[in-house]
């Protein structure tokens, strides 16, 4: 052992000074007792072999603020090497650094992309759908208005279909000479196939609240006198007259009680298979002179006629190819048949105006293309009628179709202009050209003053005023 105790406190006894850390360090390399182990019975153990080389040990030593020196032992390089990469290597730890979280938090994260969605195109389509949850009342209603439209082209379809089977030509042959020969039921005024019970059908009340349409009274009118109701404007298909005059879905005989009303139709419909019998069913006429003067001075309470009414949409083809919505402009300073014929059947006139029939489609503008309206002008002259080039919606769309838009209509019965009978039985027929005019000219008036009474309240949306082109 050496002569100078280790033991802190023998050094102390001894009055010598503590070692220091390298000297103790540097004693226990060389084989010091301090560094031989303990066997747990106070009594040396064996040496403990520690393989240390002085050679492979680096000591660095510092001196501190008092002048004591202070060692370290550096490692071997190798081992620094082995120990930066055994941390390269060795997994993360929970307890990672800091700066090393910091990192992994200002790394961008990767974004989700989602493919195409499915049926996003029908929400981009121009064509708007109406959905399949539509309550069974809006069907139904679009169910009659789809059959009023078509039901020419269904009639004809049904009698085409007919005529191929060779069974039923006995009976289509003497039909069609029959009604194309001999029949006059709508000329003769009689109203024999006339029928309450098919004005009066629920399909007519669903037709007429698919807009919905109304009308309305200004005046009652007395059951004794005779009327011609001059329906305005015409435009495309006139679906508020035929609601108004062809049916009682709108309550007609309640507003006017005593009245019988015939609405007036093209001459040529009735020579159409199956559809004239259900025009006539319907109460409708044709239009023609001889039609409304049988009318009008056959039958009613004296059967002269008193009590009876017809409805003359005046504009005609013509007017339908002017029909544009929130547009007013009607063809009437060139149509004086109507007059004439009220004038010798000592009829008095009444000016219906409906608000909204022009709104129902959508047509090709006429100043924008002239050469089609041209061309429809040569077709009037040619067949008596025009084909006017319109859109509304669908079936099942609210943007493309030949059904009408579900806009309302309000159809207003206006004053009734007195009219005193001139060139009548027994007198040579003349009416005089003045008194023709007077009462054309008053006419108009009525129909101009119902215009400005009532646009405000059923034309809020218009983009002019009325206007009398012809």
């Amino acid at each position: 052992m050496d002569s100078e105790p280790a033991n802190p406190e023998e050094r102390a006894q001894q009055d010598l000074p503590p070692k220091s850390y390298a000297d103790a360090a540097h004693e226990a390399v060389n084989g010091d007792d301090d560094y031989k182990h303990s066997n747990g019975h106070s009594t040396p153990n064996k040496e403990a072999v520690w393989n240390l080389d002085e050679n492979k040990i680096v000591y660095e030593k510092y001196k501190d603020g008092e002048g004591s020196v202070l060692v370290s032992v550096k490692p071997d390089p190798s081992y620094e090497e082995n120990l930066k990469h055994n941390k390269a290597t060795a997994p993360r730890s929970r307890g990672s650094s800091t700066s090393e979280n910091k990192k992994l938090q200002d790394t961008p994260k990767p974004q989700l992309q989602a493919g195409r969605r499915a049926g996003a195109g029908w929400e981009r389509s121009a064509i708007r759908w109406s959905p399949l949850n539509v309550p069974l009342q809006r069907r139904l209603q679009t169910l009659a208005v789809l059959w009023h439209t078509t039901s020419i082209a269904l009639f004809l379809s049904l009698f085409f279909l007919l005529s191929s089977i060779p069974l039923c030509w006995p009976i289509l042959l003497p039909y069609l000479i029959y009604t194309l020969i001999f029949s006059e039921d709508s000329t003769d005024g009689r109203l024999r196939r006339r029928s309450p019970f098919l004005r009066r059908s629920k399909v007519w009340s669903a037709f007429a609240s698919y807009f919905p349409a109304r009308l309305h009274r200004t005046v009652p009118l007395i059951p004794t006198r005779k009327y011609i109701f001059g329906y305005h404007p015409h435009g495309i298909i006139s679906h508020g007259a035929f609601a108004a005059f062809g049916t009682e879905a709108l309550g007609f005989s309640d507003l006017f009680p005593g009245i019988t009303n015939t609405l007036l139709t093209l001459d040529s419909n009735f020579r159409i298979p199956f559809y004239r019998d259900y025009a006539l069913a319907l109460g409708l006429g044709s239009v023609s002179k001889e039609s409304i003067e049988n009318l009008l001075s056959r039958g009613g309470i004296n059967n002269e006629g008193m009590g009876r009414a017809v409805t003359v949409v005046v504009g005609g083809a013509r007017e339908s190819l002017d029909a544009q919505p929130h547009h007013l402009k009607l063809v009437l300073n060139s149509r004086k048949g109507f007059v004439k014929i009220a004038i010798r059947q000592g009829a008095d006139l009444v000016p219906v105006l409906a608000f909204g029939e022009n709104e129902l489609y959508e047509q090709v503008d006429s100043q924008e293309h002239p050469f089609i309206h041209r061309f429809q002008m040569i077709v009037k002259k040619a067949m008596g009628f025009t084909v006017p080039l319109f859109h509304a919606r669908g079936i099942f769309n609210y943007d493309v179709g030949l059904m009408p838009y579900r806009r309302a209509m309000n159809i207003v019965v206006g004053k009734p202009i007195a009219v005193k009978q001139q060139g009548g039985a027994g007198s040579d027929g003349k009416v005089d050209e003045a008194y023709l005019d007077e009462v054309h000219k008053a006419y108009v008036d009525e129909l101009i003053n119902m215009w400005n009474e009532h646009k405000d309240t059923f034309a809020k949306d218009r983009l002019g005023e009325l206007e009398v082109v012809e």
